[in-house]
């Protein structure tokens, strides 16, 4: 079968992230026709493809060819957009060794915006992907999950949400999440576990916000979000004490109780944040203790001239990992990160752009043999693109990843390195 992986932006992944993930923004094109379509060439250098320990790299020169096609349907009370992209990615070093040198990539976006009426308002947006190598956000934030192994995938992100505007100062936001996580590597043992014993799982979440327009520029809220993580892997992942433990018994649900704000300072400046903490059971292994943890999600947005912007975000939540080493009786649950995230967008001339982009995660293992210790995920990315007109563009970027561990035990740290230079014509 051949390889599939699919990149998905810097800041949400930063790990295989030759290009930004898509947002239903319409450019001058889409607001002319209901239909559009752009393909990209891309030349690259990847000096770690394989994410291997440092000591271990392989690098390769390579290319990559990705065209899409979008579709925008306005009507008088529902918008909806769709896109399909493909990729094919080709790696030199994978024929001088005699291995298939091509990777694929299938991805779809779904939005669909409706009003009901004046006050009662919805979103729909799913993300349907193919792929390999994955690095994807979990519950919307920007948690990557580096991996060592390679496994094909099949990932569905939807999230569902209801504004209702009860008053001309009270409103309500009723909201679903779910992320399916389907990994092909099957087989593991207790002592050598598969990616699809230890991530195959399915993430649900209902969250109800009310909010209180106390200000004009001023919006208080307060929250509740109940969520839900079960493995379907139904195979050993880990052993201690003569005990097997099983994908199900990292299954879990949490209570979250949150107060935030969304606050415009200036015109041009922004800034929203939930605060809160994570109450946390595991109900299907009783050798596993319940917990409580921080869980933040903020963010602010300055736009400081025409065309340029920067943006901060700050996260804190618990996510799933590909450790499960188990030790005194007790399996790694999961992790807990901390993640910083920021962005600049220049417009350098009226045809040239520039943007920045990086993010560092702080990640605490809980409980299992590596309870406490600690990992560092560090991205970076940087992107000029001139714009000849319309319809040609062209770019040139880099990318850096770089993980580190407070343990030796834990899969050893790498760096990956990769630039990339290319051309999109877009219709």
């Amino acid at each position: 079968m051949k390889k599939f992986f699919i990149s998905v932006g810097l800041v949400a992944a930063g790990t295989a992230s030759l290009h930004a993930d898509y947002a239903p923004d319409l450019n001058s094109m889409e607001t002319t026709k209901f239909w559009s379509a752009s393909g990209t060439l891309r030349g690259f250098y990847d000096d770690n493809y394989n994410t291997a320990p440092n000591g271990q790299k392989q690098g390769s020169a390579g290319y990559e060819v990705s065209p899409s096609v979008s579709f925008d349907v306005p009507m008088q009370q529902t918008e909806f957009d769709v896109k399909y992209t493909y990729g094919l990615y080709y790696y030199q070093e994978r024929r001088n060794q005699g291995n298939d040198p091509y990777d694929q990539t299938h991805q779809v976006d779904l939005w669909l915006d409706h009003a009901f009426s004046e006050r009662w308002q919805s979103t729909v947006h799913d993300t349907f992907a193919v792929g390999n190598e994955p690095g994807l956000p979990n519950n919307g934030a920007a948690i990557a999950q580096p991996l060592r192994v390679q496994s094909d995938y099949y990932f569905n992100d939807a999230n569902v949400s209801l504004t209702t505007d009860w008053t001309r100062l009270f409103s309500t936001v009723l909201s679903y999440y779910n992320g399916y996580y389907d990994y092909t590597q099957s087989g593991g043992t207790a002592t050598n576990p598969s990616q699809n014993g230890l991530l195959t799982r399915d993430e649900q979440s209902v969250a109800l916000d009310l909010q209180w327009a106390v200000a004009p520029e001023t919006i208080a809220l307060i929250g509740f979000q109940y969520a839900w993580v079960n493995y379907w892997g139904d195979e050993p992942i880990a052993e201690s004490n003569g005990n097997i433990f099983y994908s199900s018994s990292r299954n879990n649900t949490s209570y979250i109780p949150y107060v935030g704000f969304q606050h415009s300072f200036l015109a041009n400046l922004s800034v929203s944040t939930k605060i809160g903490a994570q109450i946390t059971e595991f109900s299907d292994n009783t050798a596993s203790q319940n917990y409580t943890t921080p869980w933040v999600n903020s963010s602010a947005t300055y736009t400081y001239a025409e065309g340029s912007y920067a943006q901060l975000g700050v996260t804190h939540q618990q996510n799933a990992t590909s450790i499960a080493t188990a030790s005194n009786g007790q399996v790694t649950q999961n992790q807990q990160s901390t993640v910083i995230s920021a962005s600049v967008n220049q417009e350098i001339t009226a045809k040239l752009m520039g943007s920045i982009i990086g993010s560092v995660q702080l990640s605490q293992f809980n409980q299992g043999a590596y309870n406490n210790d600690t990992e560092q995920f560090y991205s970076f990315g940087a992107n000029l693109n001139y714009a000849f007109n319309q319809h040609l563009s062209a770019e040139l970027g880099y990318n850096l990843d770089d993980l580190q561990s407070s343990s030796v035990s834990v899969a050893g740290p790498y760096s990956r390195n990769r630039v990339y230079i290319g051309v999109t014509a877009a219709y």
